[in-house]
């Protein structure tokens, strides 16, 4: 993964200095040093390839960008590029300057801390909190209590998170801790207590979708955590605030039905296992959920519909384990990226930005549950970038091949042409020339010769320009030439660039298909138990239903 990660850099490195000589080449001789966007738009162009993560068009920018924030702008783009350490260094004199330290110090503490140093990136996190305002400040609070809770200090987690601003980090910082108080605690009273200040926190957040999605999370852990401890109503009061359109529906769905069945409500809980099972059973709670509605028959003492109850589950369990089969097949033949994510995809909308109804999807629900796993995330997005840049490769080579094209056919016009426009505009100054002394000698008014001397000076200065065009004319031809060596060799370059990131692509989609591979062999093993616990219940109740048969034939 190291040697991977390292290549990719360095390919992002060689991505930046082919763009930066692209521009060089394709500007005008006397633009070579200012070439690229105006100075007061450069900054703004950064940000937004920042804030996208589509870097690579904004490579060549960071000589460009003027004003307070170039240090910092530029020091974010030689990250993004590859070049780690340039980039580092110029964080760390920026968190030491006046302007943006405190973002300076967050990227460097998160940089620190993926890097397994954790004693260095508390103190430029620490510095982040102290300089820091807003969401900052905030992250930088989220990372110092995420590492003191890994460290296995709760109690200072706990005073870090007491001291945020309400809002998104304070809110995932409880409900972790929520879940160190649940891991540890027999009763879960001081876990629920801070699910109930993290959807406090949560319901500060001003970015609603994301606001929304964490309150889902919440509200189903605060769920799970009061039916364990056996407060079926608290329960269901958690469970029935989750919206239908959620992540997290399908799960509470179960649980719900799970909590309704603890109070001896069996119809009521079964109405919630059969608004569960309409979703894929990718989903956690779903598969349970056809189990659960034979065994809500069963305590209703229906027994007939019990037996189809499990048997309709047995029949789903195998005809998802068939398509598991089929969705392994085609990621071993057209590879995890194409079955998994591009094939997912709305035809107009990003994945992640579809409606609601694309959660009923199997592909999909099975593409949720595979990113939810922050390795798979990783490779996921490892390939994403790399096909990003083998468009932007792709699309750089065409665009060279139009420049050499061009270059290439204005040279043959200078060979046949040359010297050719300059005699023709040297004969029609002269024969102007001729035409203003003949008139020179003529009776001529005030105003006229006026207007003489202004014609004559006009002559006189193109002339001067004839002059120097001829040397233009003898020149052009090696500057062109100049321009198309460094064009093929750039063009080179590219092909290059492309052979490389196509071992880099190879290698990346290898790694995500076995990480595919291992979760889809994951879900059939967890479908095959649930068929097997399925026909388990199907024999018992067959065992009861002969023995019940047995004591009425007896006299």
């Amino acid at each position: 993964m190291e040697v991977t990660a390292m290549m990719c850099r360095t390919l992002k490195a060689s991505m930046r200095a082919a763009c930066s000589l692209l521009l060089f080449v394709m500007a005008p001789a006397g633009l070579a040093a200012t070439v690229g966007v105006p100075g007061e738009l450069a900054a703004g162009l950064a940000r937004y390839a920042l804030a996208t993560d589509r870097v690579a068009p904004a490579l060549g920018l960071a000589d460009s960008i003027k004003g307070e924030s170039a240090s910092f702008l530029g020091a974010q783009l030689l990250l993004s590029s590859g070049r780690t350490d340039q980039g580092l260094a110029e964080l760390r004199q920026v968190a030491n300057g006046q302007h943006h330290r405190a973002e300076a110090a967050l990227i460097l503490g998160r940089h620190l801390l993926a890097g397994d140093q954790p004693s260095e990136a508390e103190q430029w996190l620490g510095k982040a909190v102290r300089f820091g305002f807003g969401e900052t400040r905030q992250q930088a609070s989220y990372e110092l209590a995420e590492l003191a809770r890994r460290a296995g200090r709760t109690d200072r987690a706990g005073r870090i998170l007491a001291g945020m601003e309400e809002g998104y980090w304070a809110a995932v910082g409880y409900l972790n801790l929520s879940s160190d108080y649940a891991r540890e605690d027999l009763n879960p009273s001081r876990a629920l207590v801070a699910l109930r200040v993290a959807l406090a926190m949560a319901e500060k957040d001003g970015v609603g979708e994301r606001s929304r999605h964490l309150k889902s999370r919440l509200l189903v852990r605060a769920g799970y955590l009061a039916y364990q401890n056996g407060e079926h109503d608290k329960a269901i009061g958690f469970l029935d605030k989750i919206p239908l359109d959620s992540y997290s529906t399908p799960q509470a769905l179960y649980l719900h039905g799970l909590a309704l069945a603890a109070k001896g409500n069996h119809r009521a809980s079964m109405q919630s296992w059969h608004r569960a099972k309409k979703y894929p059973l990718a989903y956690p709670g779903v598969a349970e959920a056809w189990i659960g509605m034979g065994r809500g028959f069963d305590l209703s003492g229906y027994l007939g519909q019990a037996g189809e109850a499990y048997l309709a589950a047995n029949a789903a369990y195998e005809s998802e384990r068939v398509t598991l089969r089929k969705l392994a097949d085609r990621i071993r033949q057209q590879g995890a990226y194409k079955t998994l994510v591009e094939d997912a995809r709305d035809s107009d909308l990003e994945w992640f930005l579809a409606d609601s109804r694309t959660l009923t999807q199997p592909r999909m629900a099975y593409l949720l549950e595979f990113v939810e796993h922050p390795d798979a995330q990783k490779s996921v997005r490892r390939v994403a970038d790399l096909v990003q840049l083998a468009r932007t490769l792709e699309r750089q080579k065409g665009d060279l091949a139009v420049f050499i094209q061009a270059l290439e056919d204005q040279l043959a016009t200078l060979g046949t042409e040359r010297g050719g426009a300059a005699s023709t505009l040297k004969k029609k100054q002269e024969s102007l020339e001729t035409a203003l002394e003949r008139l020179a000698g003529a009776n001529l008014s005030a105003e006229q010769k006026r207007q003489m001397r202004r014609m004559s000076e006009t002559l006189s200065m193109s002339a001067k320009s004839l002059k120097e065009l001829g040397s233009r004319i003898q020149k052009r031809p090696s500057v062109l030439r100049q321009q198309l060596r460094e064009a093929r060799a750039l063009k080179a370059q590219t092909t290059g660039l492309q052979d490389q990131l196509a071992r880099l692509r190879q290698q990346s989609e290898e790694r995500l298909n076995r990480r595919a591979l291992d979760f889809v062999a994951e879900q059939d093993r967890q479908m095959a138990f649930s068929l097997d616990k399925t026909e388990q219940q199907i024999a018992h109740l067959y065992e009861y239903l002969a023995l019940e048969n047995l004591q009425e034939t007896k006299p």
